[in-house]
């Protein structure tokens, strides 16, 4: 057995013990979780009862409710097909909104309002009390051009930076008209990342279905695909977003974890308390484009979170790297 595979059976043991047997406690724990999620969404909604294709039953099981919510979504820019579990549920973006406050940006150096050399200065947290205040204070920090901003914030993850983008646009307030604009009506920003980190923890995601901050993850695939085939932007700046995706150096135990080396992936990941989530692109060895969104609350502790991420990405990549099998099959005949 290769390193890769021993990885990937390690990998996938850890999810399915994830899924194990539940102790009493545990079962009271679920119960409470589930009734949770039915008084806002109806039991209908809790997880879904049928599934459309063998590769939707196996994200399923693998993207199961036991220890909390898990929701994946998937389209494959090519062909269309598309996976969804959970797909029309909010989750807690956490850092994955960052690519919404990057693409609102770049849009206005498309319209000629920002350039990406003008200079801008980070946002730097002051510390203060949790809830101390519907907005977390923050002073001027270094300065940086836009385009080093941009790279800092998909690239390294990092919070002044963003929420120094986010000052120059206009706040959490012009990200949502432009995502309302684009036709993105269930994914929406609330707060600048210095106030969403100050007051995390203040809701269980794996309890408690917050609507804040949150993305189903079928509207962040329509994020994803509409900024990869150029609806929204320039080339030149879909270009510097999709640049800075690739480039991500956050989340090697997410989605890339149990991928092949030579995958190309552009992706964004998102880290608060109790979820962790991993969205952006698979390329297929024949070029296809899957756009994926997934996103993770609960599960035991983070590491159970990054596993969970790892093994529905593999079951992604094979699952669609089949139908590219099949697509060469009948371009042979």
């Amino acid at each position: 057995m290769n390193f890769f595979t021993r990885r990937a059976a390690n990998t996938l043991a850890l999810v399915l013990a994830c899924g194990a047997s539940l102790s009493p406690a545990a079962a009271g724990d679920l119960d409470a979780i589930q009734s949770s999620f039915d008084s806002t969404f109806g039991t209908e909604q809790r997880a879904p009862r049928t599934y459309a294709t063998p590769l939707e039953a196996q994200v399923a099981t693998l993207a199961n409710a036991q220890g909390g919510r898990i929701g994946v979504a998937a389209l494959d820019l090519s062909t269309g097909r598309s996976v969804a579990v959970l797909g029309n549920q909010p989750f807690p973006m956490a850092s994955t909104s960052k690519v919404a406050i990057v693409a609102t940006f770049l849009e206005g150096v498309d319209q000629g309002r920002f350039r990406l050399e003008d200079q801008y200065p980070l946002m730097v947290p002051v510390p203060s009390r949790k809830f101390d205040g519907p907005v977390a204070p923050v002073r001027a920090g270094e300065m940086y051009s836009a385009l080093n901003l941009i790279e800092m914030t998909i690239t390294r993850s990092d919070n002044r930076a963003t929420d120094a983008l986010l000052a120059v646009v206009g706040g959490p307030q012009a990200v949502n008209r432009w995502l309302r604009k684009s036709g993105l009506n269930d994914l929406h920003i609330d707060r600048d990342i210095a106030t969403l980190v100050r007051d995390d923890g203040a809701v269980d995601p794996a309890r408690t279905v917050d609507t804040r901050d949150a993305a189903t993850p079928l509207a962040m695939v329509r994020l994803l695909s509409g900024i990869y085939r150029g609806e929204w932007l320039s080339a030149s700046s879909r270009a510097v977003l999709m640049g800075a995706m690739e480039r991500c150096r956050t989340g090697a135990r997410r989605m890339r974890a149990l991928l092949p080396e030579d995958a190309r992936v552009a992706h964004k990941t998102g880290t608060l308390y109790n979820t962790s989530s991993d969205v952006g692109f698979i390329h297929m060895p024949d070029g296809r484009p899957i756009a994926v969104a997934i996103y993770v609350t609960g599960q035991g502790g983070k590491p159970n979170r990054d596993a969970r991420i790892a093994a529905i990405a593999r079951a992604l990549y094979d699952g669609y790297g089949a139908d590219g099998m099949g697509l060469r099959r009948t371009a042979a005949r």
